[in-house]
């Protein structure tokens, strides 16, 4: 594995992400000028003052005991305006003159920039425009315009209602705000890092997920160079969706993989072209990136539910996600002291009712299961009579009567149950097959 410095090389399309990438054991790259400064970041905290909240940074056991080291949550989930973002949009737009602020901003976004964006505006007085994608989360939609922004529904993609935000500010003067790519909006991301600084001081390690990469370049330099004055070393880990995952092959080249495409339940982090600054920065400081499936980061949102009573969306449970499912165990370091940043909660309803029941499936707690019968009495309430001997229970059942792959006679029924984990999902799939049936998991 490679650890090129980024480099101005032209931006590369790649069809499929790297799965992991892990800074070689001959350390980081003789240091350069960074874009963002630790002084700058220590301005930036002065900036959000009154503005940001100071989110808690909570101990938890639960993770504690699982992965067996102290592991304490960054809860950015509680954040005004429900996410980090509101403190880059802040700073950036602090920094504007009266003449700029004058002609208003504008910003795309599918959700946590869009309210941060508008909540930063309402609050220095701004007129905010916001194009959104068509099909955005109505949630995402109203809560943005609750802070007083205008929306504007163009696209069926972030991609698309850019490009259009970027035409309305060359075409009317406003000012567009970035998402990450902004030295300014990575100072303000930074400031993460000196909160958990100042109530964790002996942090080894700080895990958080990546989308465009303005959240761990600022937390980057703000934890690696205050811990450098304090003469300590802090390891610095990002975490990006399997399937959304620019950052490690770009780290591995130097230079900006651009993916064909990204699809990951984690859409605040679906991502799939790395910020320029943000990349630089990483090159230099951030010590590995790894990847995690929707599945897992689904199961993680369920032991953050359940285990510590945090509604967390999926781009910010990405962190959890990676511990629980090991992807930092073979890393070439002990984490030692471990804070987890929970990015954001601005979880649409639905998504997470699908997100807690494939989280409970991954775990092995919910299944679903076909089985192909003859069409007599008594058969449903024979395995009816099955399932509760292994105290199962039953909570949905479908019968289908016709089909294309039906022969005469036979019917399937589809049964949604809940088990008790992996084991016993075992266990009732091997009680129906002892008593002749041929029960297909369904995912």
């Amino acid at each position: 594995m490679g650890a090129a410095q980024a480099t101005d090389t032209p931006d590369r399309t790649v069809p499929t992400p790297s799965p992991r990438w892990v800074r070689p054991a001959g350390g980081p790259p003789a240091p350069t000028a960074l874009p963002v400064t630790l002084e700058e970041i220590e301005r930036a905290r002065e900036t959000l003052r009154g503005i940001a909240e100071l989110s808690p940074l909570q101990h938890s056991r639960a993770l504690s005991r699982a992965v067996g080291t102290d592991v304490h949550l960054k809860c950015e989930n509680l954040q005004r305006a429900g996410s980090f973002k509101v403190r880059g949009a802040y700073v950036r737009m602090a920094q504007l003159s009266e003449e700029e602020r004058g002609r208003g901003v504008v910003a795309a976004s599918a959700g946590n920039h869009a309210q941060g964006v508008a909540l930063a505006a309402a609050k220095l007085g701004i007129r905010a425009r916001i194009f959104m994608p068509h099909g955005v989360a109505l949630p995402k939609l109203q809560a943005t315009r609750d802070h007083g922004a205008e929306v504007v529904l163009h696209g069926s993609t972030v991609d698309e209602s850019l490009a259009e935000a970027q035409r309305w500010a060359t075409e009317t003067g406003a000012v567009f705000i970035p998402p990450f790519d902004d030295p300014a909006v990575i100072a303000g991301q930074g400031t993460v890092g000196l909160e958990i600084l100042d109530v964790l001081p002996d942090v080894d390690t700080v895990i958080m997920g990546i989308g465009g990469g303005g959240l761990i370049a600022g937390t980057a330099v703000a934890l690696k160079e205050a811990a450098r004055r304090r003469g300590r070393t802090v390891r610095v880990i990002g975490v990006q969706a399997a399937t959304a995952a620019a950052f490690p092959g770009s780290l591995e080249e130097g230079r900006v993989q651009v993916l064909e495409s990204v699809s990951t339940i984690a859409d605040g982090i679906a991502v799939g072209r790395p910020g320029a600054l943000p990349l630089r920065i990483a090159a230099e400081l951030v010590d590995a990136v790894v990847t995690v499936t929707d599945d897992e980061i689904a199961a993680a949102l369920v032991h953050l539910l359940e285990r510590s009573k945090l509604v967390v969306e999926p781009a910010g449970a990405v962190g959890v996600a990676a511990l629980l499912a090991g992807r930092t165990a073979d890393l070439g370091f002990e984490l030692g002291t471990t804070a987890v940043i929970l990015s954001g909660g601005n979880i649409d309803p639905m998504l997470m009712l699908k997100s807690i029941q494939a989280g409970l499936s991954a775990a092995g707690r919910y299944m679903t299961v076909r089985i192909p019968l003859r069409d007599r009495p008594g058969e449903l309430a024979t395995i009816s009579r099955i399932i509760a001997d292994t105290d199962a229970n039953v909570v949905r059942v479908d019968h289908t009567r016709v089909g294309p792959d039906l022969s005469m006679g036979g019917v399937h029924i589809t049964i949604d149950m809940e088990t008790r984990g992996t084991e016993h999902s075992a266990q009732v799939l091997e009680a129906l097959r002892a008593a002749g049936y041929s029960p297909a998991p369904l995912p």
